[in-house]
């Protein structure tokens, strides 16, 4: 009969609706504890999530177009880490791996989750043109006179107009508030040569827009004998920022060998750090060191200086050798500096590269020249990955101290050197400025 029929197919209805409520409290607490389905809810739900941005350095390119690149080229955020993994000696996770738990995972920091990411090289990229002008003006009343191109008789200032663009990732523009506010209450040293001096009046410059200000303070008076002359330390009393500069051509240690004479010869002890960073290490939050030029055998000799190693005049024969004690005091201090750093967390350590010299048809006491005035003769790019400074980054590498690359970046600007303009012989190792160790500040900032 049709009726039964109906009343048993409700009746079929009615049980299967009965039964589904009593499974329905275990397949809710399958789907909770069952990791099979939480894996595969949680896959599906990121497959359906647009793609990771390209990398940074694309917006770093003017000529830049996303139609342009091709499918190969893009690449997703999970692309970035399956990488990552290969370098790590990892096999990379397949499609559809939750590895967003699994970087998670083992990048715990302190009780907080970051992501693993590579640093970014800002030595690798291009000089491009800039028609702004620069942060400050050749009369910076924080930098001498000797370094202003626009003061002497040089009549082509082009050098000016050319900033450094990063490829690996975009590099932050450099803002003087902002770089003080991320300084408060902080000391900023620069300990080197006459290049090192340079790169802190530069910065001073770049902090002030080149203007006196009765927000900043001479503070040479609290270092005094460390860091030898006025001018050479600052505070902004706003952000209690101190910018300070101290003189060490070798980062050697230097003490009078006999203190009742005073023609007396000065130990330069290899393995013992300078003064002024041995007393300062314990206050100091950023450290910006570089040696380079200075080491020469008469450089070494015309400063009255004999090279020691544990109290003693150097004996060993390969020590002997210049070149050798130079690389010998740079693994010196940055194995002291990285031991320090493990127990400050406060301080940032920065080893500064050599900055390129650009005489040309001689050195700099027989006869060598830099008459280049034209940008670029000698190309744009840069896109090595290794720092073209073998010595100061095989020193840091392993290291908690920083690279702060400005080598191969700086020798594409020989036309950027003080050269011959109002000087009795040219001068092809320090800069013009404002000029290009403004771009050795702006990496610093960045890598603050």
């Amino acid at each position: 009969m049709k009726g039964g029929d109906g009343f048993r197919t409700t009746g079929k209805k009615i049980s299967v609706a009965l039964l589904a409520l009593v499974l329905m409290p275990f397949l809710l607490w399958d789907w909770e504890t069952n990791p099979f389905v939480y894996t595969h809810e949680s896959t599906q739900y990121r497959s359906n999530t647009p793609p990771g941005i390209a990398p940074a350095c694309i917006h770093c390119d003017p000529n830049y177009s996303t139609e342009s690149m091709k499918p190969a080229e893009m690449k997703t955020d999970g692309d970035k880490y399956q990488s990552l993994e290969k370098e790590e000696g990892k096999e990379p996770m397949e499609n559809g791996d939750d590895f967003e738990a699994e970087i998670i995972d083992r990048s715990l920091v302190n009780g907080t989750a970051s992501v693993d990411t590579k640093v970014c090289n800002y030595a690798r990229g291009r000089w491009v043109a800039d028609s702004r002008p620069p942060l400050y003006t050749a009369k910076c009343k924080y930098m001498e006179r000797k370094w202003a191109c626009r003061l002497s008789s040089r009549t082509d200032f082009s050098y000016e107009g050319y900033r450094w663009q990063s490829v690996d990732c975009q590099k932050p523009e450099f803002e003087a508030s902002h770089f003080l506010e991320r300084m408060k209450d902080k000391i900023v040293a620069f300990v080197g040569d006459s290049l090192s001096r340079e790169q802190f009046e530069s910065l001073m410059c770049m902090l002030t827009g080149g203007q006196e200000s009765s927000d900043i303070e001479d503070v040479q008076i609290l270092y005094a004998g460390k860091i030898h002359h006025p001018g050479w330390g600052y505070r902004f009393r706003s952000t209690n920022t101190t910018i300070l500069y101290s003189k060490s051509t070798r980062l050697c240690d230097l003490e009078p060998i006999n203190a009742t004479d005073p023609n007396t010869l000065n130990a330069m002890h290899l393995d013992r750090q300078p003064a002024f960073i041995r007393e300062n290490i314990d206050h100091l939050n950023v450290l910006v060191m570089n040696t380079a030029q200075h080491w020469r055998k008469t450089l070494v000799s015309w400063d009255n200086e004999v090279m020691y190693v544990n109290g003693a005049p150097v004996q060993d024969r390969n020590l002997m050798n210049i070149s050798n004690a130079m690389i010998f005091k740079v693994n010196n201090i940055v194995k002291w500096l990285d031991s320090k750093l493990a127990s400050n967390p406060n301080l940032q350590v920065f080893f500064r590269t050599k900055s390129p010299t650009h005489f040309f048809k001689g050195d700099w006491n027989t006869g060598g020249r830099c008459d280049n005035t034209i940008p670029m003769t000698r190309g744009s790019e840069v896109f090595e990955d290794e720092s073209s400074d073998k010595v100061v980054a095989a020193a840091v590498k392993g290291t908690r101290v920083k690279l702060l690359d400005i080598t191969a970046l700086s020798d594409l600007r020989d036309e950027a050197h003080n050269s011959y303009y109002g000087k009795k012989s040219p001068d092809c190792l320090h800069w013009c400025l404002p000029g290009v160790p403004d771009t050795w500040n702006e990496l610093l900032s960045a890598q603050l």
